[in-house]
């Protein structure tokens, strides 16, 4: 079996602790990967045969080992040729830091090194060392977080484990009316309420925004194309500081008096316009249309 016919990724992430497997973990799991943390090495085979057979369930499987598993070097090298050799060609990512900076995060979460006992925290970190170099030299990636931020970690970890698809942030616009209450998980919200409500002009009462005569009913009030020209670019700009700071999901919450009519059009238009930007993936909810 190989990697094409099992259609299976693999990817083991290990390294010093208190280089920053946690947070890569994290992402990986944002990314779309199946994320098993501290799995016995002898296990991983029967992992990843395991999402092999899941049938398109599971495409994307990754490992995160440690020193907790006494018998780490020796069995995770084998396992890694051992799945190499079955043709999953795995990639090992190894995380790293300087003594002294790892010495200050243990610090700061007031815990000890795995491998200190009774030792010097120091101590336990020279030891972790000499035991992890024959794989940080087996590595595909090495990454120094010494003077990484958390967001630089997932920007490097995103640019060598994510597809275009999943570095995108997932925008939600979110339709909904006020006489229903406000949406409890919005990031932001739009109260269109300042424009013409087509609930009083008789012909158009019983349509709804997904109506072409009340769309073009609202989008052509005084002030509705401005409103979503600047809108746009300041979601633009929201977008992309959202990918800066490594957050994948934006709801967008666009409200009228009953979410039936001006809040669905405008839902529908600004979701169209955001749709052709870079690194939005973006989908329309109307939450309360039909509620009338």
């Amino acid at each position: 079996m190989n990697a094409e016919k099992s259609g299976i990724e693999v990817a083991v992430v290990t390294g010093l602790s208190g280089a920053g497997r946690s947070t890569a973990a994290k992402c990986l799991e944002d990314l779309g990967w199946f994320v098993v943390d501290n799995l016995p090495p002898e296990l991983i085979a029967t992992m990843v045969e395991l999402g092999a057979q899941a049938r398109g369930a599971i495409t994307r499987v990754a490992v995160v080992m440690d020193v907790r598993s006494r018998a780490f070097t020796e069995d995770l090298a084998a396992i890694i040729k051992d799945l190499d050799a079955r043709g999953y060609k795995p990639r090992v990512l190894f995380l790293e830091a300087t003594d002294a900076v790892l010495i200050r995060r243990f610090e700061a979460v007031r815990r000890g090194h795995p491998m200190q006992g009774d030792g010097r925290l120091q101590d336990g970190i020279e030891a972790e060392r000499i035991l992890l170099t024959p794989l940080k030299q087996e590595a595909d990636l090495v990454l120094d977080t010494s003077a990484l931020s958390v967001h630089q970690l997932r920007a490097k970890i995103e640019d060598t484990f994510g597809t275009e698809a999943a570095t995108r942030t997932r925008v939600t616009v979110l339709s909904f009316g006020y006489k229903y209450g406000l949406p409890m998980d919005a990031d932001l919200v739009m109260d269109v309420r300042f424009l013409p409500n087509p609930f009083w002009i008789p012909e158009l009462r019983e349509q709804t925004g997904l109506d072409g005569e009340v769309r073009n009913y609202v989008l052509s009030q005084e002030g509705a194309d401005e409103f979503l020209d600047r809108y746009h670019e300041l979601l633009r700009l929201i977008g992309a500081g959202y990918r800066r700071e490594g957050k994948r999901y934006l709801t967008l919450a666009v409200g009228c008096t009953g979410g039936k009519h001006r809040s669905v059009a405008l839902s529908e238009e600004l979701a169209a316009r955001l749709a052709s930007e870079d690194g939005m993936a973006v989908k329309v909810v109307h939450r309360d249309l039909g509620r009338e």
